[in-house]
């Protein structure tokens, strides 16, 4: 999308007109979708997360300063929303620290299908999961994570040791099943 037509788009999305509103919305959401699957459970948490983002994004474009990446702003409000519905779930417990894990361990993907990867990710303790794609995928430093999640700087990087180890461990189970598979024979 040019920058003046969307330019033109936020404007009338912030006067209330829903034909911009609807047009920001199917411009956006599929990009906006993956980012909560990455913080979601499940597609259907993932769709919770991505609704109620763009409630905050529509509610807050007053706020946009036309300054910077749009898609950046609206990422940064959508992942706000996802942490904020991970720091309203009442379940949650506190991961004891260890400041001894490595932090850059590195994590062979192989050439996973990105849907496998996804669900691996998915599949993740929450808080695992939150810091992980924060870390990972988003790039957020430890600082931050530890204050957006509020835990202790050691507690994100516990977190994020202990998620890649897990994926890691699932991605050697994943590549061994395959090799089992394909060195199966059909008689």
């Amino acid at each position: 999308m040019k920058d003046k037509k969307l330019e033109r788009i936020i404007r009338d999305s912030i006067k209330g007109k829903p034909k911009a509103q609807e047009s920001l919305y199917v411009e956006f959401a599929p990009k906006m979708m993956g980012v909560c699957l990455r913080y979601a459970k499940s597609y259907d948490e993932a769709e919770d997360i991505l609704h109620d983002g763009f409630i905050k994004i529509l509610q807050s474009l007053k706020s946009f300063r036309f300054e910077g990446s749009f898609e950046g702003w609206m990422r940064r409000v959508v992942v706000n929303t996802a942490l904020e519905r991970f720091r309203s779930k009442s379940q949650l417990h506190p991961m004891e620290e260890f400041d001894d894990i490595e932090e850059d361990e590195e994590i062979d993907a192989k050439d996973a299908p990105l849907e496998i990867m996804l669900k691996m990710v998915q599949d993740l303790p929450e808080r695992y999961r939150m810091v992980f794609s924060l870390y990972v995928l988003d790039g957020y430093p430890h600082n931050e994570i530890a204050e957006v999640m509020r835990i202790t700087v050691g507690t994100s990087k516990s977190n994020l040791a202990r998620a890649r180890g897990i994926l890691k461990n699932k991605l050697i189970e994943y590549w061994n099943d395959q090799d089992h598979k394909s060195n199966l024979r059909i008689c």
